[in-house]
């Protein structure tokens, strides 16, 4: 049988909407989109992945298992800065990636989000 583990952010919205911070099922793990309140898309970007690293902490992996990434972001014309954080955390990892633009994100002050998929 799978072992499922489901981990919380803590976040009201987590049972308004229905959703984990996290899941781990068998050796894949999954993290929702992350989001996180910054100056720029530089500092969000290196505090979401702080949010996804304690997340993996807590399912005993690390980013090191993380596998892909996938990024949403309001102005891809700023690629550059979301670019050099994700390479100061994953430069050696080199998860597959993708970084799209989008229209909005939950809130006008949320210029990234990111999700994450590793394996263990």
């Amino acid at each position: 049988m799978t072992v499922i583990k489901k981990i919380s952010s803590g976040a009201p919205w987590e049972d308004i909407v229905g959703y984990s911070r996290a899941i781990k099922v068998g050796h894949i793990i999954e993290i929702a989109g992350t989001t996180a309140k910054g100056e720029d898309e530089y500092a969000q970007t290196i505090e979401i992945i702080k949010i996804a690293e304690k997340a993996l902490k807590e399912l005993d992996a690390d980013l090191s298992n993380v596998v892909r990434t996938r990024i949403y972001c309001t102005n891809i014309s700023n690629w550059e800065k979301i670019g050099k954080a994700h390479g100061e955390y994953f430069r050696n990892i080199k998860p597959v990636a993708t970084m799209v633009e989008v229209s909005k994100l939950i809130s006008p002050e949320i210029l990234v989000e990111i999700e994450f998929s590793a394996i263990v």
